[in-house]
């Protein structure tokens, strides 16, 4: 099995910047890649950035060009910087890791709340 904690969430203006961390309770660099996922109020969960064991990157369109993820594989960590936040990125966000074949876990962690809002 295998655990994340999230971090770094908060209460920011629109256009403000926040930089979330997930912890993961194993080495990532052992998973095919690693992604961040957000799910806003009644809404359901949506994969927003990926990042592959190689560094290959993806972003949904609703947030390229403001959302980078990074990793740090001495740490076990990833991260996603988020600037120009606009109140519709408005979530609870989750890290997960991918599988390959089989996906990515079913199990979560508590995520991190982001709100913005003026």
């Amino acid at each position: 099995q295998v655990q994340f904690v999230e971090s770094g969430g908060g209460l920011v203006h629109p256009g403000g910047s926040l930089r979330l961390s997930c912890a993961v309770s194993r080495s990532i660099d052992s998973f095919y890649g690693m992604g961040w996922f957000r799910q806003a109020p009644g809404k359901q969960r949506e994969l927003v950035t990926t990042i592959s064991k190689g560094g290959t990157t993806n972003y949904a369109d609703s947030v390229k060009g403001r959302f980078t993820i990074s990793r740090d594989n001495a740490k076990n960590t990833v991260y996603l910087q988020m600037n120009s936040l606009k109140p519709e990125d408005t979530a609870v966000y989750y890290c997960n890791a991918d599988q390959g074949y089989r996906g990515y876990f079913n199990s979560w962690g508590q995520g991190t709340q982001v709100t913005v809002s003026s």
